[in-house]
């Protein structure tokens, strides 16, 4: 058996287990499923968690204070932790968000290049200092939770959460997802878990969530219209994953024994089926595969309501899952319900009293290697770092490294700084919100100036100053308008989870005009396309000269000009293998248009 990586020496272990056993004696019934309580923070008050000693309060995707700033978080979340240190025996809660592109919930913070072009950089050193700086501007607004990194290994590109895999290959997102544990809990050989700095990584979603099918999303009727099955949306998300087990071991589950090694302490499970079973029941790969098997010793998380897709009947669900191993549940709403099932349970004899001290034993541990004993809150001295220049200047460097080359006909890139006029056209080319992607302030992210950063837009003006640059959203450029090159951003507007799930990836109908009417007016064309994962462009490819795929580069998409102008070189390398038509991407036929790997 493989043992886990603890955060904590031999000697921290031991008092820290002697701690755990010391607690756990003292606690009563509904202090342990407190504990084994996570709540969204609308869904409940400080007084409240300290009257249920609740063990985790979150954010959800868009679950912000108002006014939305870094100070007003790190006041919410201390008001939270205040509650928590008000209970019986004063147990830290762990506040949780998905920061899964930087603080990306926060007004101001750095947005990084979300997984799928770090991916592309192929660099785990960066990875590692990307994790690292969000650690930092968690911890300035009182933050220790992250659920992230998100280590899917997508094997179907129509889904919606591509964007949030590194790549289709399972060692490239081993080594980027171990890369970013290493840098968010400084976990370096010079600090452990505990250091002021550091928090909590999560890896997601165990396990197969990439290898789901499509068309085998369920609905689950007593939860209520969660989502409308006349469109594509949850077509494969939350799906089946139709493999062996071979296979999922082989493609599926390395990324979660190199996430352990490289010190993960809490893994979330996943809402996908497989062998027959949803995984959050599934007793064999989360107890007898990942904490038997791969000797896990952190706590495994629920996704978001995800243990009332289990059963109709919350007190069956709630039993199921905690038996299959799941220490804590993310409910997210209606606690008590929650708490009053699982304690009807246990109760009962359907759950063994052993089974909750061991989730409780497994939650406490976590949290005295966290230090939040010591040292319940973060540091609001580092609030200057939450979008500082430094952090902006690591996100400027990511962006250059993502970019993959396509094509270059003729060597119109890099761009000269002599070129006397530039047409730019494309929304995207001047709009933070489409460059940043889903997950970026609300969950599905939206088009608009969302949060600061620099546009493509800001950074091609900064670098050509001397060209004379004409830029219109729509490409409707005067009829006598004619200049040496065009540059065109096109691509998919903001989206997360499900809810970008799509049949089909062809560039939408007004792109395509956009293109056309550009191409008129413009002798060369250039091409840079903003998605989270390839896009068929096999129609539209011969009539441009070059493409350049920026993926979804976050706030500092202006660094995108320094490469296109020759300043840096490009370094990206496909994650993913690049279709020639959608038939390639449903059955895997035919040869791509461009191979994994590829790069200029």
């Amino acid at each position: 058996m493989q043992t886990s990586h603890s955060a904590a020496s031999p000697e921290a272990a031991t008092a820290i287990a002697a701690r755990v056993a010391a607690l756990l004696e003292q606690m009563t019934l509904a202090e342990k499923i407190g504990q084994m309580t996570q709540v969204e923070k609308n869904s409940i008050t400080p007084e409240e968690v300290a009257r249920y000693a609740i063990g985790s309060v979150i954010s959800g995707g868009g679950g912000n204070p108002s006014p939305n700033t870094p100070q007003s978080w790190a006041a919410m979340v201390r008001a939270f932790q205040e509650g928590a240190l008000q209970s019986r025996l004063a147990i830290p809660i762990i506040y949780g968000v998905d920061a899964v592109h930087g603080h990306n919930n926060v007004y101001g913070a750095t947005i990084f290049p979300h997984n799928v072009g770090l991916g592309a950089t192929r660099d785990p050193a960066l990875v590692e200092a990307i994790g690292s700086a969000v650690a930092r501007e968690l911890v300035a607004t009182n933050v220790h939770w992250d659920f992230a990194p998100c280590v899917a290994v997508p094997q179907d590109i129509r889904w919606g959460r591509t964007y949030e895999g590194f790549g289709e290959d399972p060692e490239l997102v081993s080594a980027l997802g171990a890369a970013f544990i290493r840098g968010m809990q400084n976990r370096n050989g010079r600090r452990a878990l505990d250091h002021p700095h550091a928090a909590l990584a999560c890896p997601k979603h165990f396990v197969g969530d990439g290898g789901a099918v499509w068309g085998t999303t369920r609905s689950y009727p007593w939860l209520g219209p969660l989502w409308t099955s006349d469109d594509d949306r949850y077509s494969i998300d939350q799906g089946v994953t139709a493999v062996d087990e071979a296979t999922l071991r082989a493609v599926h589950l390395p990324p979660y024994r190199a996430a352990i090694e490289g010190g993960a302490r809490n893994i979330m499970v996943s809402y996908t089926t497989w062998g027959g079973l949803k995984m959050h029941a599934h007793r064999y790969l989360l107890t007898g595969v990942l904490k038997g098997e791969l000797g896990f010793s952190g706590f495994l998380v629920s996704d978001w309501l995800a243990i009332q897709q289990l059963d109709p009947d919350l007190r069956k669900g709630a039993a199921t899952a905690i038996n299959a191993g799941l220490d804590m549940v993310m409910v997210p709403y209606d606690y008590r319900a929650f708490i009053e099932a699982l304690t009807a349970a246990v109760e009962a004899g359907e759950v063994p009293q052993e089974r909750i001290d061991d989730a409780v034993s497994r939650i406490l541990t976590v949290k005295l290697e966290l230090g939040l004993f010591e040292q319940p809150h973060g540091d609001e001295s580092l609030l200057p770092v939450v979008g500082s220049e430094e952090h902006r200047a690591l996100a400027r460097r990511a962006v250059r490294q993502s970019l993959v080359l396509l094509k270059n006909e003729g060597g119109v890139l890099p761009l000269g700084r002599d070129l006397p006029r530039l047409l730019v056209a494309g929304r995207g080319a001047g709009d933070i919100g489409i460059q940043c992607g889903g997950w970026t302030i609300e969950w599905m992210g939206t088009p608009g100036p969302i949060t600061p950063g620099a546009t493509l837009l800001d950074g091609l003006r900064a670098a050509a100053p001397q060209t004379e640059l004409l830029y219109d959203a729509e490409g409707q450029f005067a009829p006598d308008v004619r200049a040496p090159v065009g540059l065109v951003v096109v691509g998919e507007m903001p989206y997360a989870e499900g809810e970008g799930d799509r049949a089909d990836l062809s560039l939408s109908a007004a792109d395509r005009e956009l293109l056309r009417r550009v191409r008129r007016h413009c002798d060369r064309l250039v091409v840079v396309l903003y998605s989270g994962r390839p896009l068929v462009v096999t129609g539209e490819i011969d009539d441009w000269d070059a493409l350049v795929a920026a993926w979804l580069p976050g706030s500092e998409a202006g660094a995108i000009a320094g490469v296109l102008f020759g300043d840096h070189p490009f370094q990206g390398r496909l994650p993913y293998t690049w279709p020639r038509d959608m038939a390639k991407v449903a059955d895997g036929t035919g040869e791509p248009l461009f191979p994994y790997g590829f790069g200029l």
